[in-house]
């Protein structure tokens, strides 16, 4: 009988622990050109007890000036309730990266068409409506220009829905695959990427980069010498690394984690070691930096303590914690 109970109690645990780790979705309204996808869990992080204690206080004042109130009255949103999450598909490179955006919440269409309409008639150079046929419908679409010159393509495709694009053609497509309610078309690599995120994570950022790191100019890290690490050495290792994923968790304390897939085994273990020691320089130099800045010497004693290199099978994983002081302190907290 002892040995039922400690059987349905561990499944009990783990059960728990699968629930609270559930796989993130593949967000379908990314084009399958996608390499690289952000992910912005923005509920999580306002929930968070860390921001809640030492960030919302900033964040409130900052949404009480009359300028962003009068925005966000005109367009009805409140950015500490209506916004919930981001995802962002990223591919190409430099000048030539494109976007596509999908951001889930609670929005006015009609608001949001309006306010674009008013500022596109006092700024026709930075805001402009214009109309697009789609499967023989016309939609709205709010052209924004950046001052670098580049447009964004920003539609509603429902109350609870924005798309944008970093062309026309893009944040169309995303709208006609929203309408048609198409499945996921990413690559079965990024896809399998994206399936081993948490969802409840408060941010993660994943890439495809085998055969993307070559392009590293040669000598890029030649720096690297003074602290005894071969930058040719590190150059041919990334060229290894297939694929990268970034997570950041916001608690009672903020958890960070980047793991590099490699080629092989023998790979990851060779880039662990050259991980490592750039640890132990951070780990050296570290503190002198916490003698000069006191409002850091916390976080400072927190990287040194928890920052870790670990190698298992074709991973490589950096990982460090930060406690709520050591945010605190930085943020200048008496408690």
């Amino acid at each position: 009988m002892r040995r039922i109970s400690r059987c349905l109690l561990a499944v009990v645990l783990t059960a728990g622990v699968v629930a609270s780790t559930r796989a993130a979705d593949v967000e379908p309204l990314l084009p399958k050109e996608t390499e690289q996808v952000v992910h912005m869990n923005f509920k999580q992080m306002l929930d968070s007890d860390i921001i809640k204690k030492y960030a919302m206080g900033q964040i409130k004042q900052a949404l009480q000036g009359e300028d962003v109130k009068a925005i966000l009255a005109s367009v009805g949103l409140d950015p500490l309730k209506d916004i919930e999450q981001a995802t962002m598909g990223l591919w190409g490179k430099g000048e030539e990266m494109n976007v596509v955006g999908v951001v889930k919440g609670k929005f006015d269409a009609k608001k949001l068409f309006e306010a674009a309409k008013a500022q596109s008639d006092k700024n026709k150079d930075k805001v402009e409506i214009v109309t697009e046929s789609i499967d023989g419908k016309d939609v709205t679409l709010v052209k924004m220009t950046q001052d670098s010159g580049k447009p964004v393509f920003l539609t509603v495709a429902d109350e609870s829905t924005i798309l944008m694009g970093s062309e026309k053609k893009y944040a169309t497509a995303a709208l006609a695959a929203f309408n048609k309610k198409e499945k996921a078309k990413l690559s079965k690599e990024l896809t399998a990427l994206l399936l081993k995120q948490d969802d409840k994570a408060s941010m993660y950022y994943v890439a495809i980069t085998e055969g993307k790191m070559k392009d590293i100019p040669a000598g890029s890290f030649d720096g690297l010498k003074q602290v005894g690490v071969d930058g040719d050495k590190m150059k041919e290792q990334l060229e290894k690394m297939k694929s990268v994923a970034v997570t950041l968790n916001l608690g009672k304390e903020v958890k960070f984690s980047a793991v590099a897939n490699m080629k092989d085994a023998d790979s990851a273990e060779e880039f662990s070691g050259t991980m490592d020691k750039l640890v132990d320089t951070a780990k050296t130099f570290l503190p002198l930096l916490g003698g000069q800045q006191p409002k850091a010497k916390s976080l400072i004693e927190d990287l040194t303590k928890t920052i870790a290199v670990k190698a298992k099978d074709k991973d490589v994983t950096l990982s460090f914690t930060l406690t709520a002081k050591a945010i605190g302190d930085l943020a200048g907290n008496d408690e």
